[in-house]
């Protein structure tokens, strides 16, 4: 199955600001009843059969970020733009993102990227651009979509409530 990000909207049935009993019920969802992983804690997580994890974190009620860990068989794909998140090599993903948006590396982890103004980030255990066999470097692990302001320093949260008053 298909799962297209769509920031800052969601993935699949989650959906940003929903509220925790409905991020719940769409995390639900998402299991395959007849191979429910044995990993699944109701509320935070599911894993796919293909080994696809959805892990949703809310706060004040409301879904606030969609975690998704990379699958370990191709049945399930993560989509942006037509772009792979996890199949496609790393650096060949961020240079995707760049023709879509801006694309930086996590300024505290060089194997991260963050594209701020979609509100998602891409993480791996290590960089290890040029070494294919080197799957967890080689490729992102997982991905994280958010709603806006989630990456705000408390200076930024700040200013966005100014703003918005």
């Amino acid at each position: 199955m298909d799962f297209e990000l769509a920031p800052p909207i969601g993935v699949g049935p989650l959906r940003i600001g929903m509220t925790r009993r409905a991020a719940n019920t769409a995390l639900d969802s998402l299991r395959d009843v007849s191979a429910i992983s044995e990993s699944d804690r109701p509320g935070q997580h599911v894993f796919r059969p293909s080994g696809l994890m959805f892990s949703i974190h809310c706060m004040r009620d409301r879904l606030e970020a969609i975690e998704l860990g990379s699958p370990s068989s191709r049945t399930d794909r993560v989509l942006f733009h037509g772009v792979d998140v996890f199949t496609l090599p790393a650096r060949e993903v961020v240079r995707r993102m760049g023709e879509v948006t801006s694309i930086e590396e996590d300024p505290d982890d060089d194997a991260s990227f963050i594209a701020p103004d979609l509100l998602l980030s891409f993480w791996r255990p290590f960089a290890a651009d040029d070494n294919p066999e080197e799957e967890q470097g080689y490729h992102f692990s997982s991905v994280l979509l958010a709603r806006p302001g989630y990456y705000d320093t408390p200076g930024q949260a700040a200013e966005r409530l100014r703003q918005g008053s």
